[in-house]
């Protein structure tokens, strides 16, 4: 596993007291650009940020735009799809000619196979010594020793929770995780969902499995996982534990009625609307805070916590499920592949895509941030920095990232079938085993 050394700087761990076409022009086709005789050049872009006016999606765009304006001769054209809409047309893509600039993510399940494929151009590290990249962050993005992309994020799973809602109700922050089972039949008692999950996509409940099984193993939680993926053998009393304590949370109504067929938006509806307390998801969604299409009285008391300790575990609970997540990377073929890579460094630039993602709250950069700091920030992103600032330990690449594309298919379409019962644990277990081999 590609493990995170450190995800952020010491200078920002001190610092704080529906798919969719988007963008410029035609883009009835995602295959890499040409240059025009006149001197024109078309970037094809092609997006997993739908949302053009909102967090991660409108710093892009702005960026886009910025660009474009200091090169009237360069046109960026963005097909934009919702994640996984994305990931099943990048493989189409990779097959048929990618788009110029595409997301990628910097784990094996993802990279390993486009790299050796030949799809992704590779970068000069050297351009980067400057751009402030966190100790580490690069390192997911690095395949036997040649750099193939950039990372946009650094990623911790969390609980986003309506204090208000909270306070209300006198529910208190569950600090185990038999607290927060407990914390469900409170909840549901009251008619509110206790934990909104997009459990229909399959990698939020992986997330969610290796944040529990960190809890669990602690610092050996990477040769935990690399074992099983290794071997194939996924009976490790640690792997079969964290199995049953995700199963429980489904026993238990700690989510919603239907959830393993419901998607990121549903999901995500259910806690902006008020009807569910807590929402289980990536610290991306930090810009929930400043989200002016979201009621004021629910934007505003959006606060956050990380996975409960696990009674026997290893894990404090300073010790955390982080990782680097999304990023950009350049079409190997492209015939524009020069401009594309100076748009590349051009949104890395310090004072674009990190400096506008933390003015957007937009949860945590790959780059340190610390000079953006205002003391005017969300107390959501207060929050954020200061889980990271006394993190003791950090996990790494989820457990769904961690192997093949066939590991990753199989344990996100096998773990809604163990969540609701209708597959055993140890079927369960034995199936992921099975796509190892």
């Amino acid at each position: 596993m590609r493990r995170i050394t450190k995800i952020m700087s010491t200078a920002l761990t001190v610092a704080m007291a529906s798919t969719m076409l988007v963008g410029c022009g035609d883009t009835s086709t995602g295959t890499a650009a040409k240059k025009g005789d006149d001197g024109q050049v078309t970037i094809k872009l092609f997006s997993n940020l739908t949302d053009r006016k909102n967090g991660q999606g409108l710093v892009e765009q702005t960026i886009i735009d910025e660009y474009m304006k200091d090169n009237p001769k360069v046109k960026i054209e963005v097909e934009a799809l919702d994640e996984e809409a994305y990931k099943t047309k990048f493989k189409a893509y990779s097959m048929s000619g990618m788009p110029d600039v595409v997301s990628i993510w910097g784990q094996p399940a993802f990279l390993d196979e486009v790299v050796e494929a030949g799809v992704l151009a590779e970068l000069n590290p050297a351009d980067y010594s400057d751009y402030k990249f966190v100790e580490g962050s690069l390192t997911g993005y690095t395949y036997d020793g040649k750099l193939y992309g950039l990372p946009r994020n650094t990623d911790i799973g969390v609980f986003y929770y309506n204090q208000k809602m909270f306070e209300d109700n006198g529910w208190e922050v569950p600090q185990t995780y038999d607290e927060l089972l407990g914390l469900a039949d409170k909840i549901n008692e009251k008619g509110i969902v206790p934990v909104a999950m997009d459990g229909g996509d399959g990698w939020p409940l992986c997330v969610y499995l290796a944040d529990v099984l960190f809890k669990i193993t602690g610092t050996d939680y990477t040769s935990t996982v690399s074992n099983a993926i290794k071997t194939g053998d996924f009976s490790a009393p640690e792997l079969k534990k964290a199995t049953e304590l995700l199963k429980a949370a489904s026993d238990a109504n700690l989510f919603q009625k239907g959830y393993d067929t419901q998607d990121y938006g549903a999901a995500m509806n259910l806690f902006t609307n008020g009807q569910a307390a807590m929402f289980y998801m990536g610290s991306w969604e930090t810009s929930m805070a400043t989200n002016e299409d979201i009621a004021e009285d629910i934007r505003t008391n959006i606060r956050v916590f990380t996975m409960p300790t696990v009674e026997g575990g290893k894990a404090a609970a300073t010790d955390i499920s982080a990782w680097n997540g999304g990023g950009y990377a350049v079409n190997a073929n492209s015939e524009v592949k020069e401009e594309a890579i100076k748009f590349l460094n051009f949104m890395y630039q310090p004072d674009k895509l990190s400096k506008y993602g933390w003015e957007n709250g937009v949860g945590l950069s790959a780059q340190d941030q610390s000079s953006y700091m205002t003391g005017n920030e969300t107390e959501l992103q207060k929050q954020i920095v200061d889980i990271l600032s006394k993190s003791t330990n950090l996990s790494g690449t989820p457990i769904n990232d961690q192997g093949t594309s066939a590991f990753k298919t199989s344990i996100e379409s096998e773990i809604q079938s163990v969540c609701n019962g209708s597959k055993s644990v140890d079927d369960f277990l034995t199936a992921i085993g099975k796509a190892c081999k």
